[in-house]
């Protein structure tokens, strides 16, 4: 009898398991979930509609997303996550990596075309992790060497001129050309500076392709990150008017930072204001540079975020001529968040208005904003939201990473890949 039992107690842990790391549990709010499944099968299927026959995905809105290695990458990176679609994801994600491993020369670099890709670092970033997700293969792997080199190729680096006291230093920007330090009194590219959104998307590549953290490239991109946060390393040299742990897109640079102007500190600097998606990223982009989650910078984003937490709108202070500007990232305010909370491990966060499950409350909001055929769009044009692809993109994939954090099926809280 007890040789019946013990066996009995075997076969229901082997069965247990499984149902365990496949989130058959379902812990969490199961109704919230199964709506969730629904809502992410809906968007899958909207996505694999847009598809185009060479694999690539093309934008019906804007000129600059028509090209396909604009937009093929980003589509790619939330349908891998997204089970629900079924077979159709499988075979459309195939047929979209191949379309960019096919982009790889036989000399082993990037063909690129006669005048460059239109977004060279965003488009390389996701490209270098994307290549290798469906399988490992010689091929694959080769693609995403040469997608990782040729965005290593235009990080703002001593290689190509740049020195630690140059406020452009360590990240990467959104230059079309490699951008090269210019001589002395010769005018720089539009768009060459470094910025948080190029940064953090490269960092994921970086940190995809398992580049060891010794490698000295993350104390320099660590130098700009650090630069792009109103956080004073000395709490004596603080001025808490505008040092309160957040981030803001871009050093020295008013017009490109969306929150704008917060005014002038004891120092004379000018100082811009915190806001939502560049914390996000901020708070992502100090603990891929290495720093621990017990850091000082780490821990004022993070409360920044805690504090400021919104599902409704993009959080932050924004100068009165800036407002119209919060919405227009909105999803990829809930993709940054999402991805900020589940990298800190971060089930409740404490708020302003007390302790709130982040995951539940984003995906209530996302699961209302979603259009019937399984899309989503802002109504707002400055971030190019308003275009399907863009906003349907960052939406699903917010809202894969709301469920895993709900059912929390995985332990190393990263989305469940659909095959």
């Amino acid at each position: 009898m007890a040789v019946h039992i013990r066996l009995w107690k075997m076969l229901l842990i082997v069965w247990l398991i499984p149902m365990t790391l496949s989130g058959g549990s379902c812990k969490g709010d199961a109704p919230l979930v199964k709506r969730i499944d629904a809502s992410l099968k809906r968007a899958g299927r909207f996505l694999v509609k847009q598809q185009s026959p060479d694999g690539a995905w093309r934008s019906k809105t804007y000129g600059c997303f028509k090209d396909g290695p604009s937009l093929t990458p980003q589509v790619l990176s939330a349908l891998f996550f997204l089970p629900q679609t079924g077979k159709a994801a499988k075979v459309s994600y195939r047929k979209g990596a191949s379309y960019l491993v096919e982009m790889i020369g036989s000399d082993g670099r990037v063909k690129d075309g006669p005048h460059g890709l239109m977004f060279p670092a965003l488009t390389a970033s996701s490209a270098s992790r994307v290549v290798v997700l469906h399988e490992q293969t010689t091929a694959t792997r080769r693609a995403q060497a040469a997608w990782l080199k040729y965005l290593c190729a235009r990080r703002l680096s001593r290689a190509l001129g740049w020195q630690g006291s140059d406020p452009e230093f360590g990240g990467w920007g959104f230059a079309l050309a490699v951008p090269r330090k210019p001589a002395s009194g010769r005018p720089k590219e539009i768009f060459f500076e470094s910025n948080m959104v190029a940064t953090i998307f490269a960092l994921g590549a970086v940190r995809s392709a398992k580049v060891a953290l010794k490698d000295p490239m993350y104390g320099e991109i660590l130098t700009f990150v650090e630069r792009c946060q109103n956080f004073a390393d000395d709490p004596q040299q603080a001025d808490v008017r505008f040092d309160d742990g957040g981030f803001f897109f871009i050093p020295g640079d008013a017009a490109q930072n969306k929150a704008g102007i917060a005014g002038t500190d004891a120092k004379g600097r000018e100082r811009y204001h915190s806001y939502g998606t560049m914390t996000a990223d901020g708070l992502r982009a100090l603990i891929r540079c290495g720093l621990p989650r017990n850091h000082p910078r780490v821990i004022a984003a993070k409360k920044w975020l805690e504090m400021n937490f919104s599902v409704k709108n993009q959080p932050g202070t924004f100068a009165p001529d800036r407002e119209v500007l919060r919405g227009a990232t909105y999803y990829y305010w809930c993709w940054a968040i999402g991805h900020a909370f589940v990298g800190v491990e971060e089930r409740e966060i404490e708020t302003k208005n007390g302790r709130v499950a982040w995951a539940e409350a984003l995906a209530e909001e996302l699961l209302q904003r979603q259009q019937p055929n399984g899309s989503w769009q802002n109504k707002f044009t400055d971030a190019k939201e308003d275009d399907p692809l863009v906003a349907t993109s960052f939406a699903a994939a917010a809202l894969a990473l709301c469920r895993q954090s709900i059912t929390g099926e995985d332990k190393r809280l990263a989305p469940k890949p659909a095959f």
